[in-house]
C-alpha cells in the first residue's frame, strides 16, 4: 500500500460538532469525543509530516435549506429543523487545529450523509489516483459509515481510524466495529496509522 496512493479524509471537524456552543456537541458520549479529538490531531500531524493527500469534508448549507428539499423524515427533515451547519456561521467553520492548510483539498457540494453525495470527491480520488481511504470523524455510525460504504461500491479501500472517530453512545461504536465495518474495508487505530506512515517513510528513504 503506498502513500501517494492513499489519502487521509476528515469528517465534519466543525464547530457544529467541536464547540462547547456547537448544538451537536452536547449528543456526543463525553469520554469517546475526547479521546477521537486527541487521536484526530495526532492522526493529522503526522500526515501533515508525510505530506499526504488530506481532504476536509464538512456540511455547509443554504440558510432556507432548499438543497434538502421538503423531506419529513430522516437527517433532511433534522437539520432544517435544528439549523446545523449553516454557511458562514460560526458552527460551519473548521476549527484549529483541524483547519484546513496549504495544499490541503476542502471538498465542495457535499449535501448527504456520505462525503461522496453531491461532492468533487469521487473525482479527486480518481484524478490523483488514490484508491485507499483512511476515514476519520463523526459521527461514526452515520457520516463516516455512510462514506465508508459508498467509497467500497466505488471501488477504494477504506479504513476507519476508529479511536479517532466517536458516535454518540458506546453500544452504537461496538456495533459499528463489530457488525458493519468488516462488510465495506477494515478499521485501524490511530497507532497503526502512523506506523503505516513511518514504514512508508523507511521505505522511500531506501529508494
Amino acid at each position: 500500500m503506498r502513500l501517494d496512493h492513499s489519502a487521509l479524509l476528515l469528517i465534519e471537524f466543525q464547530n457544529e460538532w467541536l464547540s462547547e456552543k456547537g448544538k451537536l456537541n452536547p449528543l456526543v458520549d463525553k469520554e469517546q469525543f475526547t479521546t477521537s479529538l486527541r487521536s484526530a490531531e495526532k492522526v493529522l500531524h503526522h500526515a501533515r509530516s508525510s505530506h499526504m493527500h488530506i481532504i476536509h469534508s464538512g456540511l455547509s448549507y443554504t440558510k432556507t435549506y432548499k438543497e434538502l428539499g421538503q423531506a419529513n423524515h430522516g437527517l433532511r427533515a433534522a437539520i432544517p429543523i435544528k439549523r446545523t451547519f449553516l454557511a458562514g456561521s460560526m458552527a460551519s467553520r473548521f476549527p484549529a487545529p483541524f483547519k484546513p492548510e496549504g495544499q490541503e483539498f476542502v471538498l465542495q457540494g457535499r449535501v448527504g450523509s456520505s462525503a461522496f453525495s453531491g461532492s468533487n470527491l469521487d473525482a479527486y480520488l480518481r484524478n490523483n489516483r488514490i484508491n485507499t481511504l483512511y476515514i476519520m470523524g463523526y459521527a461514526l455510525h452515520v457520516c463516516v459509515e455512510s462514506t465508508m460504504r459508498a467509497a467500497h461500491d466505488l471501488g477504494y479501500e477504506a479504513i476507519v481510524i476508529e479511536d479517532a472517530s466517536s458516535a454518540f453512545t458506546q453500544e452504537q461504536k461496538n456495533y459499528f466495529l463489530t457488525n458493519v465495518v468488516h462488510h465495506f474495508g477494515r478499521s485501524i487505530n490511530s497507532n497503526e496509522f502512523i506506523q503505516f506512515l513511518n514504514k512508508n517513510g523507511e521505505d522511500n528513504d531506501c529508494n
